[in-house]
């Protein structure tokens, strides 16, 4: 019963943490099957990288998703989803400098200077190692008021790690461009006077679905009524007016 109680509870965490594993454990699955591509670092550098992106998407939509349809719920999926995004980008960096470039600072001092994607990929990560950093109660009771504005860096970083990804496939920018579309509606949607007039539409659309409380005295209900509020008067009146 317990059991069954704490997954009622948790499982919408619980399914949070099944899903943002699944893809790490597929990887590390077809790494030891040799089930990878011709170029297995490339495979590695690319899935790992675009497990980041959508994760950090999906964090970004948590807020915009309760504005709009009132599930407080989904807010608590903002740190797990974020933690996520950052493990993933912390392995697309360390693919990155250690199995495509050796660890080799000259190597990889060159490819941040010659390619623009690397360089914003690696912005990207060094805005979200701070919020995963201060992801814990006690930086939030720490930083105060700050913390929130320390925590709106993951909007820029969101729009670093697109054009990391849109320079990064060059001729074929179908799949980033859907993710720089559904970035750019959720953070619209983030927009205060968006947000206020959503809010306004969700809690009309709200109070026209919640059913309005019957009316007493109502026309069938008319003698009822009546009757009742004699009895009432009757009672109040001294025993010597009763006939």
């Amino acid at each position: 019963m317990n059991t069954i109680r704490w997954l009622n509870k948790h499982w919408l965490q619980l399914t949070v943490h099944v899903g943002a594993l699944a893809p790490l454990t597929l990887l590390i699955w077809d790494f030891t099957q040799d089930n990878l591509t011709f170029n297995p670092i490339q495979e590695i550098t690319l899935r790992t990288g675009k497990v980041a992106l959508i994760l950090l998407v999906m964090t970004l939509a948590c807020t915009p998703l309760h504005t709009v349809l009132g599930w407080k719920r989904i807010l608590s999926l903002r740190k797990p989803l974020g933690l996520y995004a950052f493990l993933y980008a912390s392995l697309h960096f360390l693919v990155f400098v250690g199995l495509d470039y050796t660890f080799d600072p000259v190597l990889i001092g060159q490819a941040i200077i010659e390619k623009r994607y690397v360089l914003l990929g690696l912005a990207a990560l060094l805005l979200l190692t701070p919020l995963a950093i201060t992801s814990t109660r006690g930086w939030m009771r720490r930083l105060g008021k700050n913390w929130k504005r320390l925590h709106r860096l993951v909007y820029l970083a969101g729009i670093l790690a697109v054009l990391h990804y849109v320079w990064l496939v060059k001729s074929d920018i179908r799949e980033p461009f859907v993710y720089g579309a559904g970035l750019a509606v959720l953070l619209i949607l983030r927009l205060p006077p968006v947000r206020r007039a959503v809010s306004r539409l969700h809690h009309r659309r709200a109070a026209m679905h919640t059913p309005q409380p019957k009316q007493l005295c109502a026309s069938s209900n008319v003698v009822p009524c009546r009757l009742s509020t004699k009895l009432r008067m009757m009672r109040r009146r001294p025993p010597c007016t009763r006939r």
